[in-house]
């Protein structure tokens, strides 16, 4: 039974209450057993029984719990960094996606790339991404737009999830764009994604969730109804892209549908807000991709005053954010969002945890949830994101056990 001892600041980051509250412990202690947290609380009040047990000293710094990463689109072969130059030269997301880039020509790279290279990829990212102190991460897949392709991207998941640390959760988003090949015949390709992929996706047990771009030059709202019914009918919970480039109802629909989350939301409507309110909704702010498209930040006030939960993510992807760095995610939207340190780390706990639907098990430091946490070179949350390095973490658990870190 380790014990965690001598934490000036321990972010137990509870569910219940506001956005900004963290349910903090200061001069604080934290024991485990196997992968397990048995005791949260004062180390002055530590019980008599566990001293004496392991002890790891964490020097006076802050604790939190693992990050969750809850959007991102890992498995991709290739990167477009000429799409950077040509959108700081002026052009659009839609100007660069017309013109033969954007998501399709990720799509041609990714249908040419074998499993070993995206494994391999993936392995390399989330190497990384554990030493920011991230231990959960939301994978989608969406750079098939074919049968063969989704599949192999999301057997790409299951196989990381045998041989990677950090736990996952796996969701299909075929309907992330039209492929060129149905272009004529968008029908054709929602039959292809309704009553071909889902089916086989879910029979082989490779995703929990069904995800739709609901954008003008995505899919309309009837289109990702008939998605999210096919996936209702196969056990996958629907998650949206919504509302990010223009307010097409996405948030609406999230709330009709009883999404999980609806992610991006920069021109998300006062209804959709209610909406998502009234169904339980999550909202995911993706503050990297909006730093690197030059849009205006999401506005979380207005959402957190409308009664939503908001979590952060990095939309981690090779053209709109090709960053996985969550910890600047947290600081933009402090910065551009006007979201306290505090509020920001609920919404990379277990608000993010939530939009993954594993808020039962991960997000929070609490007796009973797993023993997942990350030891962080500041005195609090405030400083943490305040005082931006390229990393401020000093050592990472999953399960209990020290995945990253030259130990507390």
């Amino acid at each position: 039974m380790p014990v965690l001892r001598n934490i000036s600041f321990l972010a137990t980051c509870r569910e219940e209450g506001r956005q900004g509250d963290l349910h903090a412990v200061r001069n604080a202690a934290l024991v485990w057993d196997d992968s397990q947290i048995i005791w949260v609380g004062g180390e002055a009040d530590l019980p008599d029984h566990y001293k004496g047990s392991e002890e790891l000293d964490a020097r006076g710094r802050l604790v939190i719990p693992g990050l969750v990463d809850c959007h991102t689109h890992l498995a991709f072969a290739g990167w477009r960094a000429e799409e950077f130059v040509q959108r700081a030269l002026g052009k659009s997301y839609l100007e660069i996606a017309e013109s033969g880039g954007g998501i399709m020509h990720t799509v041609r790279l990714t249908r040419e790339a074998d499993s070993r290279t995206l494994l391999k990829h993936c392995q390399e990212v989330l190497d990384q991404t554990v030493e920011l102190g991230v231990t959960a991460v939301e994978c989608k897949s969406g750079y098939g737009l074919d049968l063969e392709t989704e599949l192999k991207i999301l057997s790409v998941y299951r196989d990381l999830k045998d041989c990677h640390p950090v736990r996952l959760a796996s969701t299909y988003l075929g309907a992330h764009v039209i492929p060129v090949e149905f272009e004529d015949n968008r029908s054709d390709y929602l039959d292809l994604v309704c009553r071909e992929v889902i089916p086989a996706v879910t029979r082989a047990n490779l995703a929990s969730f069904c995800d739709v771009f609901v954008e003008e030059a995505a899919f309309s709202l009837e289109e990702a109804r008939q998605v999210f019914a096919a996936g209702r009918e196969h056990g996958l919970r629907p998650k949206v892209h919504a509302d990010q480039l223009s307010s097409g109802g996405g948030a609406e629909l999230a709330g009709e549908v009883g999404a999980v989350s609806a992610d991006h939301l920069e021109h998300v409507s006062d209804a959709g807000i209610e909406q998502m309110a009234a169904a339980g909704t999550v909202a995911v702010a993706l503050p990297l991709a909006s730093l690197y498209l030059n849009q205006t930040p999401l506005q979380v006030r207005k959402l957190i005053d409308g009664g939503v939960r908001v979590a952060v993510a990095t939309d981690f992807n090779p053209g709109s954010s090709p960053s996985f760095h969550l910890p600047l995610g947290m600081t933009l939207l402090c910065v551009g969002s006007q979201m306290t340190p505090a509020e920001a780390l609920k919404a990379a706990t277990i608000y993010a945890a939530r939009a993954m639907g594993m808020e039962g098990m991960i997000g929070s430091i609490e007796e009973g949830k797993a023993a997942d946490f990350a030891i962080i070179d500041a005195p609090d949350p405030d400083h943490w994101l305040y005082y931006f390095r390229p990393n401020a973490c000093l050592g990472t658990f999953v399960g209990g056990r020290q995945i990253w870190g030259q130990g507390a």
